[in-house]
């Protein structure tokens, strides 16, 4: 598509959205269908980064205006956009999949200065993945348990990512298998490594579960889409030689992924024997490869712990899911890692269901969402179970933790209402005594506010016309006694990341930066 020049300021109106839903009519066994249905789960993202990072509403609804350019795109649906187009020639002219990604390039080298390569490539391929996705649930049965089919709900994923579903650029082949959107499940490949190369802290007997190794060395289970990229490496290659590491097989049940694709699930049958495993996986999934990085393991007990006694000082039923131990070998510190992260069933009120937070902005089949009426009381509900817990362990304990959609699990009764939130990730928590508080704050109300209460808040005004989530939020809030409460209710802005600046810089993806973002509390009224 050709750069065009400066556009005209009144552009014709934008016709009435079909809806704004991408998990409505999913696609079925044609092939045509799911090519679209790719294109528009990979536009939304993408198209929620360009607007919100590089772009200004530019009147008519739906449009906007590109700041570096100067050009004007228009899209239907304002949660999860899609259908763009761009005005040039007095009309409007639709964008392919392929032709959205060359605008976007074009329009972040105008805007920062920079080339990259790199992240077109990337978009590129998380909307393939998308489709291949989409082609193997026509063919899959999803999991039984709400639980599990919460976590491999997340075709669209971080809906402010623009290449949330890349996977490496590797073959299909290679990571399918091992993909959550996909209903996988998997057995895990069982590595013995020998006793004086281990290096473990913390508590991993969960490991010891999963096979007898030989005398002299300890288990430790590899992600197998991980041990396809990393057993040929000189350090591994050289130490299935010498002894120091042998196979024994696989686990004798599968274990299931989670939204995190390297975070799997063991739901053992025994009454709280269940557990999460966390690997190294070098592949970049968002804005990170997805190591075990030495540095985050030789700091985990002391966040972990820090977090897990800040939690079991609070009132009520909100857990911390402990990130107990890791355990890996020294020879591959990194590239055979393995963490082990407390179950639900030890944490979870008697009688709820857990879900994953992300999943009910998402949507899957069994949503309690798609049961309201009224979403006044379930509102009030989920913000008293998700609120209070990050807020308390910020304000009485210096606990910033990274309460996003993805890291936040709720729990609901038989009717579906929230009486329970549990959180998760040490490797995302920060510790005021290692950061500047006000850099804190600001990373807990992008979590909290934005990425979370923001997100929910979007979707039940969408199903429900004419209704305000923001009252409720506002009071919620307001009954926290912290200094930094007066100014959010206040403040004109939010912090917004950057995720398309950040990938297209090149910077590092724990190197959060922000844009403003419209307050919705700031002109709320207070709720009953």
């Amino acid at each position: 598509m050709e750069r065009m020049d400066r556009v005209a300021p009144m552009p014709p109106m934008l016709p009435p959205p079909p809806g704004n839903d991408l998990n409505d009519g999913l696609p079925g066994d044609r092939t045509d269908d799911r090519e679209e249905a790719a294109d528009e789960y990979a536009a939304a993202p993408l198209l929620n980064c360009l607007l919100r990072e590089v772009g200004e509403p530019a009147g008519a609804p739906g449009t906007y205006r590109l700041r570096a350019s100067d050009r004007l795109i228009r899209v239907r649906g304002s949660r999860r956009p899609t259908r763009p187009e761009v005005y040039a020639d007095d009309t409007w002219h639709r964008l392919t999949h392929a032709e959205l990604i060359k605008l976007t390039a074009e329009e972040l080298r105008a805007f920062t200065g920079l080339a990259n390569s790199e992240l077109p490539t990337e978009m590129t391929d998380s909307r393939d993945a998308v489709a291949a996705i989409l082609a193997a649930r026509a063919r899959a049965t999803p999991p039984a348990d709400p639980y599990l089919r919460s976590e491999q709900s997340l075709i669209t994923g971080h809906p402010h990512h623009p290449a949330p579903k890349a996977r490496g650029g590797g073959p299909v082949a290679g990571w399918l298998p091992y993909a959550p959107e996909a209903y996988a499940r998997f057995p895990l490949e069982l590595l013995a490594v020998r006793e004086d190369a281990v290096v473990e802290e913390g508590d991993t007997t969960a490991l010891d579960s999963l096979g007898v190794p030989p005398p002299g060395y300890r288990m430790l289970p590899a992600h197998p889409w991980q041990l396809d990229l990393v057993a040929a490496r000189p350090a591994i290659r050289d130490a299935f030689a010498d002894g120091r590491l042998v196979r024994l097989g696989r686990t004798a049940h599968p274990l299931w992924p989670t939204a995190a694709i390297r975070t799997l699930y063991d739901p053992d049958p025994d009454p709280d024997a269940d557990f999460f495993l966390k690997f190294s996986l070098d592949v970049r999934i968002t804005n990170d490869i997805r190591r075990l990085w030495r540095h985050d393991l030789l700091k985990l007990r002391r966040t972990d712990d820090a977090t897990a006694t800040a939690f079991a000082a609070l009132p009520g039923p909100a857990a911390w899911l402990s990130d107990r131990g890791y355990r890996t070998a020294d020879f591959a510190f990194e590239e055979l890692a393995v963490m082990v992260r407390d179950g639900l069933r030890a944490h979870i009120v008697p009688g709820a269901t857990p879900l994953l937070a992300a999943a009910l902005v998402e949507g899957f089949d069994g949503s309690p969402l798609d049961r309201l009426t009224d979403p006044a009381d379930w509102w009030a509900a989920y913000l008293r179970q998700v609120v209070p817990p990050a807020l308390e362990v910020f304000a009485r304990h210096g606990v910033v933790v990274e309460a996003h959609l993805q890291n936040t699990v709720v729990a609901v009764d038989a009717g579906g209402m929230p009486v329970q939130a549990l959180f998760r990730d040490a490797e995302g928590v920060k510790l005021l005594a290692d950061v500047d508080r006000a850099a804190g704050w600001e990373r807990l109300v992008y979590c909290l506010v934005v990425n979370n209460i923001t997100e929910v808040a979007a979707l039940l005004a969408e199903d429900h016309p004419g209704w305000d989530p923001w009252p409720a939020v506002r009071t919620e809030l307001a009954r926290h006694d912290l200094p930094e409460i007066a100014d959010l209710l206040s403040s004109p802005t939010l912090p917004g990341k950057t995720n398309l600046l950040l990938r297209w810089t090149g910077a590092d993806g724990a190197d959060a930066r922000y844009v403003p973002l419209s307050n919705p509390l700031a002109n709320a009224p207070a709720g009953e």
